[in-house]
């Protein structure tokens, strides 16, 4: 079952879990470059509202890419969220503490993540045959909750 193009697929489904670590990391970026110009509490505040904003984003997103997955490829749309993500982390490893420029990186990365949910199951229901679906879709939840639990492990060491 964990052969060819679905094989590959839960191994970036894995990545992509074990990446959510760098959700809780951008937070405390934020707060970190926030801190200096607004003070603890207020840059915690603006650290959480941005968070809001990549819940935003990511729920506005969701609808109009399954909407593509449907037409087009989830597997396409996974890896645009994919790459939109990359990009969004990218932008807030270099950025200074400009608000703006971090909102735009939580909004990128909030349309990365709502691309990549919506397209994961999908993407698994395409590729896998479909005696093994329901197997498929059973292993697709085991790698997403180990790989969670894991980020969770390795940002609580951290």
């Amino acid at each position: 079952m964990l052969v060819g193009d679905l094989g590959r697929l839960l191994g970036a489904v894995l990545a992509s879990e074990l990446a959510n670590i760098a959700v809780t990391l951008l937070i405390l970026r934020a707060t970190d470059l926030l801190t200096p110009g607004h003070g603890t509490d207020t840059a915690a505040q603006l650290a959480l509202g941005l968070y809001i904003a990549y819940n935003i984003a990511a729920t506005v997103i969701s609808g109009p890419a399954g909407r593509l997955g449907d037409r087009r490829s989830p597997v396409g749309v996974l890896a645009g969220g994919t790459a939109a993500f990359a990009a969004a982390y990218v932008v807030l490893a270099v950025t200074g503490a400009s608000l703006g420029v971090m909102a735009i990186g939580f909004i990128v990365a909030g349309i990365g993540i709502g691309c990549v949910e919506t397209a994961e199951h999908a993407a698994v229901a395409s590729l896998a045959p479909e005696h093994l679906r329901g197997s498929a879709f059973g292993l697709l939840a085991a790698v997403q909750s180990l790989a969670s639990f894991a980020a969770s492990a390795i940002a609580g060491l951290l």
